[in-house]
């Protein structure tokens, strides 16, 4: 499937911003099953510097700074990708790997493993928790399968957790959200892998976006759709499989890859930083849509 993608990122500032400077994530990888074909940003006001490079997951990164007096910035990425069927989700729905076997594998250094033991530990968004222990533990049964163990929870989540947008923010902690039992997609996503994490098994976050449909006889609105989240799995001598908790779905041609990271703190699609007294005002629209 071929996909064009829009994202724009709209601030309005109360007062002049006398500089700024940006990190931005916004270029999807090509990776086995994807192929970014094209893909570019715009930004207006136009920047004084202007950087790519890439990060240590493989990320592209574009690095801004802006030194002119601005009222507001906007921000244009578009892409064209191709997505195909993931074959790891196949390989790893027959495989009979035991989820304990996995981690006592990785317990152990091993020149294989290297890249992934990294992605065991605690980070930003990702603590170690008795209470997410014990939400997991159910799920993953002394002789679980890694699938079967991550089939459960992830439609544990699903039905535990209630969709809710505005009802957090991307620095509410993860057991906040366990607690409360509502969130959106980055909550989702961080309340898995954090579970697999506390089970020492290795989960990475994945940032992109998927594409939504209008209900029957509908027309799909302009920048109704919005980057999303899920998590991939490593399953050794297959690789990294992905799950999608919010929609309890294993992700498919319909999921556009952007980034890789740790968490929601390594790929956040725009950070930075600006030198301002006054507050700002965010608008995000995405539109992703089939041409192909």
């Amino acid at each position: 499937m071929r996909y064009k993608i829009k994202h724009i990122t709209e601030y309005k500032y109360q007062e002049l911003v006398s500089a700024g400077h940006n990190r931005l994530c916004l270029v999807p990888l090509t990776l086995p099953e994807q192929k970014c074909i094209s893909s570019d940003i715009k930004i207006s006001p136009k920047p004084d510097e202007l950087t790519y490079r890439t990060d240590f997951f493989g990320n592209t990164l574009l690095f801004l700074s802006i030194y002119k007096e601005h009222e507001q910035l906007e921000i244009v990425s578009e892409s064209v990708i191709d997505i195909e069927h993931r074959v790891n989700s196949d390989l790893a729905f027959s495989s009979d790997l035991l989820w304990k076997e996995v981690r006592d594998r990785l317990r152990v250094p091993h020149n294989d493993y290297v890249e992934v033991v990294q992605y065991t530990l605690p980070s930003v968004h990702i603590p170690c928790s008795e209470a997410i222990r014990e939400f997991v533990m159910d799920c993953f049964p002394e002789d679980a399968t890694l699938w079967s163990g991550c089939q459960s929870l992830m439609q544990k989540i699903f039905t535990s957790l209630e969709f809710k947008p505005g009802f957090t923010t991307i620095n509410t902690p993860v057991e906040s959200v366990l607690k409360s039992r509502k969130g959106v997609c980055q909550d989702f996503a961080h309340l898995m892998i954090a579970c697999l994490r506390n089970l020492g098994l290795p989960a990475r976050y994945v940032s992109g976006y998927i594409e939504t449909l209008p209900p029957p006889g509908k027309e799909k609105l302009v920048g109704s759709d919005a980057s999303h989240a899920w998590v991939a799995v490593y399953f050794p001598e297959i690789g990294w499989v992905e799950f999608d908790p919010t929609n309890n779905l294993l992700p498919s041609h319909k999921h556009a890859t952007v980034a890789f990271g740790r968490d929601y703190f390594d790929v956040a699609p725009i950070k930075g930083i600006i030198f301002s007294s006054g507050s700002q005002n965010i608008v995000v629209k995405v539109d992703v849509n089939r041409i192909d």
